[in-house]
C-alpha cells in the first residue's frame, strides 16, 4: 500500500495517527457488529441462516475484541506487539469466515453474501493497520 493511499484515507501523514484511526475504526465497526449480533442474534441468525447461539457467542466475542482494539487505539503510541496481535486476529477472522462457508455453515443467500463481505472488511482493517504500523517503523 502506498503512503499516498494511506494518507488519503487517514487524512494525515503521521503514521502513528493513521494507525490509531484505523484501530479506532476497527473498534467501532467490530463493536457495533458484535452488539447487533448479541442483541438480535435470533432475527439476524434467521436472515443469515446462521445458528442463533453461534451468532450470540460471536457477538459477545466481537464486543470484547472491539473494546480491546478501542483501548489500544486510545493509547498515544499503541505498542507494535499488541497491534501485530490485532492484525493477526483480523487475518484469522477473515480466513475462518471464508473457510466456514465451505466447511461448517450452510447460510442463506444473505449469509453467503454477508460472510465474505465482512471478511473482506476485516482483512482490509488488517492491511491498513499493518501498513500504518510499517510506515511508523520507517520514520
Amino acid at each position: 500500500m502506498s503512503a499516498t493511499f494511506l494518507t488519503g484515507i487517514a487524512r494525515t501523514t503521521e503514521p502513528r495517527v493513521m494507525l490509531r484511526r484505523f484501530l479506532a475504526l476497527d473498534a467501532v465497526v467490530t463493536g457495533g457488529n458484535g452488539l447487533a449480533y448479541a442483541v438480535a442474534s435470533g432475527p439476524i441468525g434467521r436472515l443469515l441462516g446462521v445458528d442463533e447461539r453461534l451468532l450470540l457467542g460471536l457477538g459477545v466475542f466481537l464486543i470484547v475484541f472491539g473494546l480491546a482494539v478501542g483501548a489500544l487505539a486510545a493509547r498515544r503510541e499503541p505498542p507494535a506487539s499488541a497491534v501485530k496481535v490485532i492484525v493477526d486476529m483480523n487475518v484469522v477472522w477473515a480466513v475462518l469466515s471464508v473457510a466456514s462457508l465451505v466447511i461448517w455453515l450452510d447460510p442463506s443467500t444473505a449469509g453467503a453474501v454477508w460472510i465474505p463481505m465482512q471478511a473482506a472488511v476485516v482483512a482490509g482493517f488488517a492491511a491498513l493497520q499493518w501498513a500504518a504500523l510499517r510506515a511508523g517503523a520507517r520514520t
